[in-house]
């Protein structure tokens, strides 16, 4: 057979990101104290760099209302703070705060028990493998062999198993459990004797599953309890703590008992105007006055080299100003967009006027991409009089497009729903597509539940409450 060479030339068009749009996007994606750190490190370590003024932050080129009023308190915020008549989180005096972990709480009451010091390692052997919410997390088989390996110790099973129900015992009540029925039934253990916690360690011990699905006509006739006794029953059982350890820091990188909210932007409302404010804490950087291009050089510096390095990392550090500046202007005009249509909630706090809003929509104000916009607003919040939020939060979807209403409005609409419900009927999704279709609400029954799912709320069966 005959080989045949040929050369063929093809065109085609490719889109690359330049190495300035690389490091814009990542910087973008940067929330405050991020943005901050990565700041400080430049100016560390990039010779050509400088902080021109520590308390003056660098404000948005396009719009000199966007630089920040000196009056403007640096608001840190707590992760779950969103009221409006809580302090202002003080972040320096929290620094020194330390939210104990469960691990450290066990550790504690090891220290002070009658376990002697074998018993102690193997205890903290045992407290190391329990989960945030206080459950064991692996058979006692596995964490005797890792007694073994890590001590040199010959531990059994049957040790471990007796250093376990001492701990067990320990504070928080329920700690140890090996799961939700274990955790209950240790307990009601603790509780005082009465007839409702001796008909609660009932059910939980040999009618869990039953009452697990609210079977309550079933779990009734099997436990031979009259209404009333079944619904003193279940008050004990309601007031148990299902994640005992939950209540702990969990002393983990990143938990958000621990992380602190910096807000990027304050917006304050003057009667039926909207001032926005830029919170941004980065200095306004410059190039140092000996990498100036007009600084005279010695002659010993006159060498190509030198001009070279003095060139380079001036180039550095004048793309990375650039950069700074472009992330704040953007971040500036995507806020400014997100203010013009979620006017009425920045005016009343009221999420119900939270209108519907995607991407496209910010997209159409500001030219920007989709995908610079979804940076722009990732890990990104707002202050207001109202509290604070996450700049995700505002965006939601229309559930109908030919619909105005916003899937917060409906979702809102179905809670109240669900919390006005009878509880020895609730109402199936059916019934929820129904009432909301009845509030001007048309939407699928799939889009109900999934709503349902979105706020948290069981199905109509496990919704279900004793008269």
């Amino acid at each position: 057979m005959k080989e045949n060479l040929s050369l063929n030339t093809t065109l085609r068009q490719q889109q690359r990101l330049t190495p300035l749009q690389v490091k814009y996007v990542r910087m973008l994606e940067m929330n405050a104290p991020e943005i901050e750190d990565e700041v400080r490190r430049a100016v560390d370590e990039m010779p050509a760099l400088e902080a021109k003024d520590e308390d003056a932050p660098i404000s948005p080129e396009s719009n000199a209302d966007s630089a920040q009023d000196d009056q403007t308190p640096y608001y840190r915020y707590a992760v779950n703070n969103r009221s409006a008549s809580d302090p202002y989180y003080d972040v320096v005096a929290s620094a020194g705060d330390h939210q104990q972990t469960l691990l450290e709480t066990l550790a504690e009451q090891i220290g002070v028990s009658d376990l002697d010091d074998r018993q102690r390692r193997i205890a903290l052997q045992i407290i190391g493998n329990l989960d945030d919410n206080g459950y064991i997390t692996r058979d006692l088989q596995s964490i005797a062999l890792d007694v073994n390996m890590a001590d040199g110790l010959d531990v059994t099973p049957a040790e471990v198993n007796e250093v376990w129900q001492k701990i067990r015992t320990f504070d928080p009540a329920g700690v140890g459990a090996v799961d939700l029925r274990d955790c209950l039934a240790l307990q009601l253990k603790r509780m005082t004797p009465t007839e409702a916690v001796d008909d609660a360690a009932e059910i939980v011990n040999h009618y869990f599953d039953l009452f697990s699905r609210k079977q309550f006509d079933r779990l009734r006739a099997a436990a031979d309890l009259d209404r009333e006794r079944l619904r003193n029953a279940m008050d004990v059982i309601r007031r148990l703590n299902p994640k005992p350890g939950a209540a702990f820091a969990s002393g983990a990188p990143g938990d958000d008992s621990a992380r602190h909210v910096v807000p990027d932007f304050a917006v304050e409302a003057d009667g039926d105007r909207l001032i926005l404010t830029s919170l941004s804490r980065i200095p306004d950087l410059g190039i140092e006055k000996s990498f100036e291009a007009d600084t005279p050089i010695t002659p010993r510096a006159a060498r190509e080299g030198a001009k070279m390095f003095i060139r380079t990392k001036r180039n550095e550090a004048q793309e990375f100003i650039r950069i700074i500046r472009m992330r704040q202007e953007t971040l500036y005009r995507v806020m400014q967009a997100i203010l013009k249509i979620q006017r009425d909630f920045f005016l009343t706090g009221d999420e119900r006027d939270i209108r519907p809003m995607i991407l496209k929509d910010v997209a159409a104000l500001t030219g920007y991409d989709l995908s610079v916009i979804s940076r722009a607003t990732t890990d990104k919040y707002v202050a207001t009089s109202h509290g604070i939020y996450p700049l995700k939060m505002l965006f939601n979807e229309r559930p109908r497009e030919d619909s105005d209403a916003s899937s917060v409005q409906i979702q809102h609409a179905l809670r109240d729903l669900i919390d006005a419900e009878d509880k020895s009927a609730p109402l199936s999704d059916e019934a929820l597509t129904a009432a909301l279709a009845a509030r001007g609400f048309d939407i699928a029954r799939r889009t109900v539940a999934k709503y349902r799912e979105r706020l948290g709320l069981p199905v109509a069966r496990l919704r279900k409450e004793m008269k």
